[in-house]
């Protein structure tokens, strides 16, 4: 097996079981390893450190396996691992809810791999080359485990480049997914289409979110931004909103959201939706002089990495200063940030001087995270990425 030689000093991260090592760490490589293969980790004085998957041309030049020596990292580490997750993940499956995901990458020991399961399809991204190479056997293991009626590549990630990848729409095992696939969620029917739909198809981190923010919506006007195809809006109607206005940029996203206020039997008389940039629809409601009980602010993400922190900042600053100046007083603002750069104390802290600048005042009453199909690394902190809080504003 090929060797990788660390740097003097650089020994700390690996010691502590971070899965990621970057290219300036390393001193040097005995040989040349393909992208993808899986190669020995080795400290300055010889010793060995851990297995991973190398790949030359990506900043993150190894992906941490496994740390002990005795360990093989052959076609039978790879199934265990596969069966690892989907088990930890059994508990999930009720009549109420049919899609989760199966395997979240580093989370899992296996990273670069996401596996989504939407009833009997399964939606595959893969964003390392080396499980890139043994999606075969993650395949076949996937199949034997859950028998889906097709299994579907969504590997269009732009962080695919940065491993020497191509993007890849493809059916990998079974029948390509129809272009609507219903599913539940919480008791809530949505109509997903894998092939084309937002990265897998279908935001299920907000799952547990959507449900609590949704215990308050009885009787309750609520504002749902960046609403796309209408997590919080269908689960506001469905416990008792008296009215929600649902906004998104997206054209498609308002006419699935649509589709699915008729799917689940909900009363569209109470729903309005308008196809608009947030911000500029936030001014033009806050203009109008409208008001709201709740407001729900669920953007992409702003901070793809922590040099983008500092205008992400800003950019998180303002739409939460809108949404407070849109609510009634004790009204509910539910915000997130999918950044994996902004922590939670630092959105904290956005969201003070957004109240500041608002002049309001704000409670933080709740803390929302990610579900447990989406776990945290202890390890691995940085996979702790959806963060937001439910927020009393007067």
């Amino acid at each position: 097996m090929i060797e990788v030689i660390l740097k003097k000093g650089k020994e700390k991260a690996v010691l502590q079981r971070h899965p990621w090592l970057f290219s300036g760490a390393i001193e040097r490589v005995k040989g040349k390893p393909a992208n993808g293969d899986v190669v020995k980790l080795l400290n300055d004085r010889g010793d060995f450190m851990a297995y991973g998957f190398y790949n030359g041309q990506s900043r993150v030049a190894l992906r941490l396996l496994d740390w002990n020596e005795e360990t093989e990292i052959n076609e039978d580490w790879l199934r265990k691992k596969v069966r690892l997750a989907v088990s930890s993940r059994s508990n999930l499956l009720t009549p109420a809810t049919n899609t989760y995901r199966l395997i979240f990458s580093e989370a899992d020991y296996l990273p670069g791999l996401i596996v989504d399961k939407y009833a009997d399809y399964l939606a595959v991204q893969v964003l390392t080359s080396g499980i890139e190479r043994l999606m075969p056997v993650v395949i076949d293991e996937l199949d034997k485990l859950l028998k889906p009626e097709g299994i579907f590549d969504k590997s269009d990630a732009s962080s695919r480049a940065h491993e020497g990848l191509e993007t890849n729409h493809a059916v990998l095992a079974g029948k390509h997914p129809p272009e609507s696939v219903e599913v539940t969620e919480n008791g809530v029917k949505y109509s997903i289409n894998i092939a084309e739909g937002q990265k897998s198809g279908f935001y299920c981190d907000q799952r547990d979110n959507r449900d609590i923010v949704a215990k308050h919506a009885k009787g309750k006007k609520v504002l749902d931004c960046f609403s796309y195809t209408g997590g919080f809006t269908l689960n506001a109607l469905k416990n008792g909103a008296s009215s929600v206005l649902s906004v998104d940029s997206s054209a498609l996203a308002i006419d699935t959201l649509n589709k699915h206020i008729s799917l689940n039997n909900l009363d569209a008389s109470k729903h309005t939706a308008v196809q608009s940039d947030v911000n500029k629809q936030l001014r033009i409601l806050r203009d109008q002089g409208d008001k709201f009980d709740i407001v729900v602010l669920d953007p992409p993400k702003y901070a793809p990495s922590r040099s983008a922190l500092d205008k992400a900042s800003r950019a998180y600053k303002d739409l939460n200063r809108l949404g407070m100046l849109l609510l009634e007083s004790g009204g509910l603002l539910a915000t997130f940030s999918c950044s994996g750069a902004m922590d939670i104390d630092t959105f904290k802290q956005v969201l003070a001087w957004a109240a500041l600048d608002a002049g309001k005042e704000v409670q933080f009453i709740y803390q929302f995270c990610q579900p447990k199909d989406h776990p945290v690394r202890a390890s691995f902190p940085e996979g702790e990425y959806l963060k937001g809080l439910l927020c009393r504003v007067y």
